[in-house]
């Protein structure tokens, strides 16, 4: 059974979407990306790469993550090594060796224009975002071990993906475009639906979306099903030929409710 979720072929722009791409493009500043989790804010980065033929580079931003990361890493532990048992001592001489570049870094110095996803990056330090800016507005940052300047050969169009778990600089959104992704209405799901399942049934694709969005207006449910949890489902639906009835029990509930409490909260 083939993922579904993941085909940057299917994933679908609404206008107000396709407007603020377009704004980031023309200001060449970052697209700053919020929206409840499953709204596809991070596989818009794979669809600008698809329908571009740009590269992608891709930053998944951790707790622990740090500004620097992103533009390089000096790789230290694998120069110890090497001093110690490579037969190779010229190589351990020049420490550029040891350097890796990060997203930005390998963006920066790709031959091509490229896109550039950080995501999620209100996960990680709330100086974080602040540490960025000289990078992200001047394209450029220096390898403070070897001296190196990087600049920016082409200026990648930056995504930048957050989902409000803490405020972001002020300093930071002024230089961002903004967008919010909706949560898709009915039409518009049915239609991200079609795109990934075009031979699905025309009776089975109104009563899923007839359950999900009964489910997801259950106003004590901690965790509301996403899109991701629907493609999931439908897809379970289809591989194994669940019809779904009128009233009663729906199948692979646990495709779309992932919260104990919840589970019972349903039943």
């Amino acid at each position: 059974m083939s993922d579904e979720r993941n085909r940057p072929e299917t994933y679908l722009l609404s206008q107000e979407l396709e407007e603020a791409i377009k704004v980031a493009e023309i200001t060449s500043r970052p697209l700053l990306l919020k929206g409840e989790p499953g709204t596809g804010k991070s596989l818009l980065a794979d669809y600008l790469s698809f329908t571009t033929k740009k590269k992608l580079f891709s930053w998944h931003v951790k707790s622990t993550s740090l500004a620097k990361e992103g533009l390089y890493f000096y790789d230290a532990v694998s120069r110890l090594n090497d001093s110690r048992f490579a037969e190779d001592k010229e190589k351990v001489r020049n420490i550029e060796n040891y350097i890796r570049l990060g997203a930005l870094g390998e963006a920066f110095s790709a031959p091509e224009p490229s896109v550039v996803l950080i995501d999620e990056i209100d996960k990680a330090d709330i100086e974080f975002p602040n540490d960025l800016l000289l990078e992200l507005d001047r394209m450029e940052f220096t390898i403070q071990e070897t001296g190196r300047r990087i600049k920016a050969v082409h200026r990648p169009l930056t995504l930048i993906t957050s989902n409000n778990e803490k405020e972001l600089p002020a300093a930071f959104l002024r230089r961002c475009i903004f967008h919010y992704i909706d949560f898709p209405d009915p039409v518009f799901m049915g239609e991200i639906v079609s795109a990934h399942f075009p031979n699905i049934e025309t009776s089975l694709l109104k009563r899923a979306l007839e359950s999900f969005y009964v489910i997801r207006t259950m106003d004590d449910m901690k965790k509301k099903p996403g899109t991701s949890e629907l493609l999931d489902w439908i897809q379970i639906l289809i591989h194994m030929g669940a019809k779904l009835p009128e009233e009663g029990r729906i199948p692979y509930i646990g495709a779309l409710v992932k919260n104990e409490e919840d589970l019972k909260l349903f039943r």
